[in-house]
């Protein structure tokens, strides 16, 4: 393992203040942002959501293909590493070894990766895509076979490969850069090969910035999506409506439940909650294939695998598109949001992957969570579909909201108050486990790399995740997708150009490592015998 000659220490640049230890001016100017922004969205709701809504038009209309096309160089970078001589590496050096064991690491990384989404969506995507819910995959027409398959293929087109691409590959450079090179656990050090010891001054500052930034915006919409849909449940399960006050105190509560976690540390508190987590998932999951179409749901697994890897060039064009509303609604939010959550995933990820070969990583990092991914939207969706499609229970008639979907499902199954109530436990625990891991994530980036922060940062860092969350379900009033989706396209924009310059930069680390690892070979099999 060869690290960089640098006189730079971890924390070296901190400074403490109400005895918190902070890098200056990371701490300050991220912490300045987030709480400026959510002030004036609570104190001026409709213009800050016209002024996000703006935003996020601009950016649409000029980075589209940005966004588009970053998703493809990324999955293509880390499927060329992993069959490259470079897959060799380990993480942490040749002789590291695991920290966690294969199923409590998988486990972690479906809860802080997939989880809230798989809830809100795993019913909800298919069936919107089917039933022209705000537009169909490609223009198809609604209703159709071709727009089943479309369903099945588009959804899991966004969330199979792709995004876990994008969070496996910071993860790595991550990880690399820290475990092997013995730089800060931060988004900077990735930019070693590029800049130098530039990363230590503005350049490092503003890439960090940058990451923190698009971690709170991408998580905050993460915890807006489950908080609705939460209070969608609970109003639904017990005949109310909901309101954003409600969903305003879900977050409060589970805000509160992730600074609990936060003191228990990354053992007692992500940990266990993820394979309480994992437990509970599988278990509703194996409820829907049983009680639901289970004949319909096992042919659909292959079925649907076939339909994305047939369907996948088509939806990963953006020119000449019939369906650009479609597309930007859904597609390129989609890859907005997995990149804003990439350094949060990413450093989850490294924290969580010493000891595994680059090889061994992406196998598991890439393939797992897709594996899960096309049996839990086939599940889930075939059953949604096949209630739409037979005219009975709820979803019989126009789909009216993506956040009551799964409940209006399970309301057309045996126990329904059992599951919704399961339901909605998967939700708050998802959301805990998020805001914790996301705590721990940017506290790392702010106090300069540091992993042994005191614990009230990561307090302050829930707190403001919590806050700026409830400010974008505030702002957006009857329209909180809206607010969410402005506020998370926005926000991603700059760090998708900071990770296509990481991939090169990781390029550049590895293959700087590699030569050495060879010369030093060499040098060894040079040297006489017995000497």
């Amino acid at each position: 393992m060869f690290e960089y000659e640098t006189d730079y220490e971890v924390g070296q640049d901190n400074i403490e203040v109400l005895g918190f230890d902070i890098h200056n001016p990371v701490f300050f100017l991220s912490a300045g942002l987030v709480l400026l922004f959510s002030a004036a969205t609570l104190i001026f709701p409709e213009s800050s959501t016209q002024t996000l809504v703006a935003a996020k038009t601009w950016t649409l209309q000029s980075a589209d293909w940005l966004f588009a096309i970053t998703p493809i160089i990324v999955l293509l970078f880390a499927l060329s590493l992993c069959v490259s001589p470079l897959g060799r590496i380990r993480l942490g050096g040749p002789d590291a070894t695991p920290d966690f064991k294969i199923h409590s690491w998988i486990a972690m990384l479906f809860a802080c990766g997939v989880g809230i989404g798989f809830m809100f969506y795993g019913a909800a995507e298919p069936l919107a895509y089917y039933t022209d819910w705000y537009g169909t995959p490609l223009g198809v027409e609604p209703g159709t076979p071709a727009a089943e398959r479309l369903a099945f293929s588009a959804t899991i087109f966004h969330w199979g490969l792709f995004p876990w691409a994008i969070y496996a590959t910071v993860g790595l450079s991550l990880g690399f850069f820290a475990h092997n090179k013995g730089l800060p656990l931060s988004i900077r050090s990735t930019f070693y090969p590029i800049l130098g010891e530039r990363i230590w001054g503005w350049p490092g500052h503003i890439i960090d910035l940058f990451a923190v930034v698009s971690t709170i915006f991408g998580l905050a919409t993460t915890i807006g999506i489950g908080a609705t849909q939460a209070a969608s449940g609970l109003a639904y399960l017990f005949g109310f409506e909901p309101n954003p006050g409600l969903q305003i105190g879900l977050i409060a509560a589970m805000t509160g439940l992730a600074v609990l976690s936060v003191l228990r540390g990354l053992d007692g508190g992500v940990k266990l909650l993820s394979n309480i987590n994992m437990g509970l998932a599988f278990a509703l999951l194996m409820f829907v294939i049983i009680a639901g179409p289970t004949i319909a749901i096992f042919t659909g697994i292959g079925q649907n695998f076939l339909s994305y890897v047939g369907d996948t060039p088509s939806l990963t064009g953006w020119i000449g598109r019939t369906d650009i509303l479609w597309f930007h609604d859904w597609t390129i939010f989609y890859w907005a949001w997995w990149i804003s959550w990439s350094p949060f995933v990413g450093m989850f990820i490294a924290r969580i992957s010493r000891g595994r070969t680059v090889r061994q990583y992406f196998a598991v990092v890439l393939l797992a969570p897709f594996t899960i991914c096309v049996i839990w939207f086939s599940a889930f969706g075939k059953t949604a579909l096949a209630q739409h499609q037979s005219g009975t229970g709820e979803l019989a008639g126009d789909m009216t909201s993506a956040s009551l979907v799964l409940f209006e499902m399970l309301a057309g199954m045996p126990f329904p108050e059992i599951t919704s109530a399961v339901a909605i436990m998967l939700l708050v625990i998802f959301i805990v486990t998020s805001a914790d891991s996301g705590a721990l994530v940017v506290d790392t980036i702010t106090s300069g790399g540091k992993t042994d922060s005191p614990v009230g940062q990561r307090v302050f860092w829930a707190t403001a995740l919590g806050l700026t969350a409830s400010a974008l379900l505030y702002g957006g009033g009857t329209d909180v997708l809206q607010s969410l989706q402005a506020g998370t396209i926005t926000a991603a924009l700059p760090f998708t150009v900071i990770l296509l310059v990481c991939c090169l930069s990781l390029y550049m680390g590895m293959r700087d490592d590699q030569k050495q690892m060879n010369a030093e070979t060499v040098d060894k099999a040079a040297e006489p015998a017995g000497s």
